[in-house]
């Protein structure tokens, strides 16, 4: 299976979602900032910038963030957990283009 970090083709297309670990840091107002993606093969991608984060439209507890990866813009979602479990905060996903 081929992880690479690719942008979705131009057209209708489906997605799917990839969980990826993430490392990340808090600054002291309590911003989350990704710093790198790791994928399931211990691939890492060093995230270079954060350009914006903002709600995920299609999330009803997450955000998208918008991160630059080898020069590219990609986009990485946050998935809030449910708040009845408070040790996990969320997990972190992709998206690829889906065959159909």
């Amino acid at each position: 299976m081929n992880q690479t970090l690719h942008s979705p083709a131009p057209g209708p297309h489906t997605t799917e979602r990839i969980y990826v670990s993430v490392s990340s840091i808090f600054d002291a107002t309590g911003y989350m900032q990704p710093t790198a993606i790791t994928w399931a093969d211990g691939r890492t991608f060093p995230i270079e910038s954060v350009r914006d984060c903002r709600p995920a439209s299609a999330l009803s507890r997450g955000d998208c963030y918008t991160v630059v990866i080898h020069g590219q813009e990609k986009h990485l979602f946050f998935e809030r957990t449910d708040p009845l479990f408070p040790s996990r905060v969320g997990r972190w996903f992709v998206e690829r283009s889906a065959s159909v």
